[in-house]
């Protein structure tokens, strides 16, 4: 299945933590992130990314047109809850096309174990039939 990570700058530990975590069940799928995100998960684990460019140089927009063409089965994106979410439109442009194409998204990590758990399992295989 093909993944999407993505963090904030503050979150960047969390998601390094998080891969090193669950990279046996992450190194069985294809990962795309931007560019910064993928570098600083690349660094602390074995794991190969795929990387758009950084968030701020429109990243986060490479990745929405992505879910719009369905080639997106899970998204987990740490966001700082101290950045204004209307001035964070990549969030919430990847939240809504999410919720449009029905993408899994998780934005924090409780949510994100819950859904790379499921993956695990198979829970999610229901998007090779929705592809």
């Amino acid at each position: 299945m093909n993944l999407v990570l993505v963090a904030n700058d503050t979150k960047k530990v969390l998601m390094q933590n998080f891969c090193i975590a669950y990279r046996n069940i992450l190194k069985k799928h294809t990962i795309f992130s931007t560019d910064t995100t993928a570098y600083s998960i690349e660094k602390v684990t074995n794991l190969s990314l795929h990387k758009v460019v950084p968030g701020i140089l429109g990243g986060v927009s490479q990745l929405c047109s992505r879910i719009e063409q369905n080639e997106v089965d899970l998204v987990i994106f740490f966001r700082d809850p101290d950045i204004d979410p209307t001035t964070d439109q990549g969030f919430l442009k990847m939240n809504l096309l999410c919720d449009t194409y029905n993408v899994p998204f998780a934005s924090s990590i409780a949510t994100a174990e819950l859904l790379i758990k499921a993956l695990d399992r198979g829970d999610l295989d229901w998007r090779e039939i929705y592809k």
